[in-house]
Order: C-alpha cells, then structure tokens, then sequence
C-alpha cells in the first residue's frame, strides 16, 4: 500500500501516459465507441440481481457527483445489484481518492465505477485491479489514458455547443472570454478548445481571457471579476462546469451586468436549473449525470457478464436554457425518451 502512495504521489506530476497494449484513449475521438442508446444492439443486460458494485467519486461536495450517486442507486434499484458510494473529501484530494480505491480492490466487488480527479491519480489502484480480476470502468470527466473502458460524453462537444448559443445569439460578435477547470484535466482540455475554436472561427468574436478556475466558485468569482473589470463590454463566459458557473453568475451580479453578459455553464446540476429558472445562469450543457450512472452501471454488468463492450460508450448531453429546460425535467423515464428522440432527430 505505502509503495502505491508513493506511486500516486509521483503522479501527481505530469506524466506520459502509462504503457499497455491498448493505445492511449482519447474518448472524443476513439474508434471503439457506442452510443449510450445503442447498447440494447450488445443484447439483453445481464442479471445482475445481488451483483455488488463499488463506486469511487471525485467529491461529493459537488452536486454533479451526487445526481450521478443517485443515478448508480437508482440503476442498481432497477436491476436488483447494490452499489456502495465512497468520495474523496474535495476535489484536489487525490491521494485520498487512491487510498478510497485501493480499499475497494479487496472489498468483494463485482467491479469498481471510478470517477478520477486527474488524469493519472488512480493509476496504481488501476494498475492492482486488474491484476486481481476486477473490472473497472472510468465514468466522466477525468480520463485514465490507459483504461479499458470510459463512459462519458463528448467533452469537446460542451465547448462547441456553449460557443454555437453565443454565435446565434450575438450576431454581431463581441468579447467573450472562458473560465477554465482543473489545468491537465483532459475534460476542461477538451471543453476549452471546443468553445475557443468554435468561437475563433466565427467572424466578429474575441476571445479576451482565458483563465483557470479549478472547479471552485470563489475562485471562478474572483477571475470574473478581474476580467469583467478589464473588460466592461464583455458579452458572455463559458465555464467548464457548473459550481463555477454560479461563481461567475455571482460576480456578473456584483457588477452590476446581469442579462448583458451570458453566462454558460456545463454539467446540468440541480443548482444551475435553479439558476437557470431564476434568470440569471443563462444556461449549462447538460451531462444528464443521473441517467449517466445508470448507463456506467449496465456497462459494468455486461463486462462482469463477459459480454464485449467498445472501449467507448458516449452519453447524452444538451445546452438547457430557460426555453427548453422544461423538456429535460422530467423523471428518467422521460428524460431518456425526450434524448433518444434528439439524437434520432439528429441522425
């Protein structure tokens, strides 16, 4: 155990991405992918009835991580399994995260649904799983390069969704700027060069900032804050998730430019729908982390089962704004109908 800490603690600096003989993921991108609505084309789910699962989060101080909590118990309560729901205390606890993982290998579960801080954090306990046979799935946002399997959306796609909002509705261009996640992360990686690229493209834009908030609402306050200050003619913020989304809301307020700079969030938490209806989030891209769970769980009980899975299954995700919000409010049941139906109308 020391020698894995001590690992993890290596880790913690930047790293090449470990060596096995699957290539380095990149779940944006990877060939070997489904998606979420096609998984019933793999076959019957497994029975799974008294299956036990073991769930690592990255926090549960964040509301996304407990709707995707919620959307675990909610799965194992449809199939008859069980799940037991372990988080590190904050979002920078990475070696508690690993020391949470690597008491789980030996706990007697079927398989592990992990949800890394970093990019490499939980690497070592990867590492001894699969030695000991157990399965493990990464679930959002954090991605393992060498793991076998990942369940989450298309990060890039946040960005790209949040920008193409700010163009339609900003015709004549303007200042925009970005508040970052986490530096490293391959997430905030993706969902900043989704909306930079997007908007670079797109003629009269300026992207004037782009800054780390590192998941935290003060933080992201105190950033929105200096750029709105250096920039008072600013027309919108993209924020790779939602907490500091509702930072930057706050400072938006504060100075006194609320409905004149936009505000996007991503990830679809309770609290930015709340935001959302009160009119003054504009809007976030929703990750739909409940019925994400569900889906990371059916993952696991088809590879426990020994069934094939791509290495890839892609999950649901849609900008939420104060016009549309109503269709995706629902219970799970409908929430699942009303996205299957936009990704039919997509095709």
């Amino acid at each position: 155990m020391k020698k894995l800490l001590l690992a993890a603690t290596m880790l913690l600096l930047p790293v090449v991405a470990f060596a096995q003989d699957l290539p380095p993921l990149n779940p944006d991108t990877d060939a070997s992918r489904i998606n979420w609505f096609d998984l019933q084309k793999l076959g019957p789910v497994p029975d799974a009835k008294g299956q036990h699962y073991g769930v690592v989060l990255k926090t549960l101080t964040n509301p996304y991580w407990r709707q995707l909590a919620e959307g675990y118990r909610a799965g194992a309560k449809q199939d008859g399994s069980r799940v037991t729901v372990q988080a590190a205390q904050g979002e920078s606890d990475q070696i508690g995260q690993l020391s949470i993982m690597e008491n789980m290998i030996d706990g007697g579960y079927k398989g592990l649904l992990i949800s890394p801080q970093t990019d490499a954090n939980l690497q070592p306990a990867i590492d001894e799983a699969t030695k000991a046979g157990v399965a493990v799935v990464d679930v959002d946002d954090a991605v393992v390069s060498s793991i076998g399997h990942f369940v989450g959306n298309v990060q890039r796609d946040n960005g790209v969704r949040a920008a193409k909002w700010m163009i339609a509705h900003h015709p004549e261009g303007g200042k925009v700027a970005v508040v970052e996640g986490q530096a490293g992360v391959f997430a905030a990686i993706q969902r900043t060069a989704g909306f930079s690229d997007t908007i670079k493209s797109a003629k009269g834009f300026t992207l004037v900032a782009s800054v780390p908030g590192n998941w935290d609402r003060q933080q992201s306050y105190d950033a929105a804050t200096t750029i709105l200050q250096q920039h008072p003619d600013l027309i919108g913020i993209y924020c790779n998730n939602d907490t500091m989304a509702l930072g930057v809301v706050e400072a938006v307020k504060a100075a006194n430019l609320l409905g004149k700079v936009r505000v996007i969030g991503t990830d679809g938490t309770s609290d930015a729908y709340t935001s959302i209806k009160a009119g003054e989030l504009t809007g976030t891209v929703d990750s739909f982390p409940k019925l994400t769970g569900v889906i990371a769980l059916e993952v696991i009980e088809r590879l426990v089962a020994g069934q094939t899975v791509p290495r890839v299954v892609a999950t649901p995700q849609a900008l939420v704004t104060q016009e549309n919000m109503a269709r995706y409010t629902g219970d799970l049941a409908s929430q699942e109908a009303a996205l299957k139906q936009d990704a039919t109308s997509q095709q």
